[in-house]
């Protein structure tokens, strides 16, 4: 089996900090939406659709909510703990034919590597993960998804 290839940073591209501020659950939606708020002024808002599991299991993982066996993001924090490896960032890179594509940024003893994943992968990863990780999105994407 051959080993996952990191992705390459790009030093050119500004990020902003952004905040998971919800999961939305609303029916008259096809799937559930993670609202993030940019966590400066001017405080702009956008909005990731996810799958109906991924999104129930951000929302347990906002609110601390825990399950009898772990789930695959609680399963995989677990990994990272046991190999020592923290999570730098969770940054979303892209928006490309209306799908948003993110990066999760590790640090591990063997080294820095970036991984091309979903945003509702890495986002669930994050907030599992014991370390405070920042979510980041390119300022360019930002300013083609985000409402005032």
């Amino acid at each position: 089996m051959s080993e996952p290839m990191g992705v390459p940073l790009d030093a050119s591209v500004s990020f902003r900090v952004i905040v998971l501020d919800r999961v939305e659950f609303d029916l008259t939606q096809s799937s559930p939406r993670l609202c993030f708020v940019e966590a400066e002024a001017p405080h702009r808002h956008f909005f990731v659709p996810v799958g109906i599991a991924e999104g129930q299991g951000i929302a347990r993982a906002l609110a601390q909510v825990s399950q009898a066996r772990p789930g695959t993001a609680e399963l995989m924090t677990l990994v990272l703990q046991e190999l020592r490896a923290d999570i730098i960032a969770v940054r979303i890179v892209r928006f490309d034919g209306g799908v948003f594509f993110a990066e999760l940024d590790i640090m591990a003893p063997t080294g820095r590597r970036v991984f091309d994943c979903r945003p509702s992968d890495a986002v669930a990863l994050a907030l599992h993960h014991p370390s405070a990780a920042p979510f980041l999105i390119d300022v360019a994407v930002l300013e083609q998804v985000a409402s005032a």
